[in-house]
């Protein structure tokens, strides 16, 4: 079997230690690289430095124009709510036509015994982060797709537009979503404000599902490759139900710190409508029979 590995190239590794070097104010020079997992989207990598240890993602600059700086952006918001522990960002810049994201480096532990007690917690005081508008000051990704924050002053209209429209415009160009389907999300929009209670736009990570959290070296609670806004805090809950589910403790403790209205079991389908149509507009198949289910039951 012939195995492809993607190295840094030299022009990489060059701008990355110019930033570090200014950054750190010394001069940084990279002595190893290697791959680490990191998912479908980007290639991942540990170096090391004389300075020490970081972590590094790229990607193509061309085709995914402002991602890293976007998600520089939203790690730097979710670190600076001081709730949960989140990479800190070193440097993120351009190298012909690579893109590139440099964090801190963290080495995976084993979750302490209170682990999902203390994430609930962390999660429900971030999400205690509050703004006057439902969105962002600029767009970012969810995964490799642009997504728009274009700010709302009400949740219903953002989650439409900005979220399940969005998508369905994507779709419907792709061929891969029928005229019934969209007919039935019309249908859905004339009852969300019936469905969804009223809340404060909250700080949210966007793509909280399994793949992005991780113990980190003391064991702590710790968010990765987030897809940052300001919204309404079910979708975080609801995404992270959507592949398998956190531990039942995390959701207890979750509810005891900052309690869910009533009947947010059923609000997190129409929550993951959302994150559903990404993944129709990126593999299509049973993802999109998820969403007609789903349709079904509330239309």
């Amino acid at each position: 079997m012939l195995i492809c590995v993607i190295m840094l190239s030299q022009e990489v590794i060059s701008a990355i230690e110019k930033l570090l070097s200014d950054e750190l104010g010394e001069c940084v020079v990279i002595s190893n690289t290697s791959t680490v997992g990191g998912g479908c989207i980007n290639d991942c990598y540990r170096i090391q430095t004389n300075c020490g240890v970081f972590f590094v993602k790229t990607n193509s600059a061309n085709r995914y124009p402002g991602m890293f700086e976007a998600e520089a952006k939203g790690l730097q918001l979710l670190k600076k709510s001081e709730t949960i522990y989140i990479p800190k960002v070193i440097a993120f810049g351009e190298a012909t036509d690579d893109s590139f994201l440099v964090l801190e480096y963290i080495d995976s532990g084993r979750k302490q015994p209170a682990f999902w007690e203390d994430f609930g917690r962390s999660l429900a005081q971030m999400h205690r982060n509050s703004t006057d508008y439902f969105g962002l000051d600029h767009d970012n990704y969810i995964g490799s797709l642009p997504q728009s924050n274009h700010q709302h002053n009400d949740w219903i209209s953002f989650f439409i537009e900005e979220r399940l429209e969005a998508q369905l415009k994507r779709a419907m160009e792709s061929g891969k979503i029928n005229k019934s389907t969209i007919q039935q999300f019309n249908r859905l929009y004339t009852k969300l404000k019936a469905i969804f209670p009223e809340e404060a736009p909250a700080l949210l990570h966007g793509d909280l599902w399994s793949g992005n959290y991780m113990a980190g070296s003391n064991g702590e609670p710790c968010i990765i490759d987030p897809a940052v806004y300001y919204g309404h805090r079910e979708m975080d809950i609801g995404m992270s139900q959507l592949f398998g589910g956190f531990s039942s403790k995390f959701y207890d403790a979750y509810n005891t710190e900052y309690p869910l209205e009533n009947g947010w079991q059923q609000r997190i389908e129409i929550c993951n409508l959302y994150p559903l149509l990404v993944h129709v507009n990126l593999f299509g198949g049973s993802y999109l029979m998820q969403v007609q289910s789903i349709l079904r039951r509330f239309v």
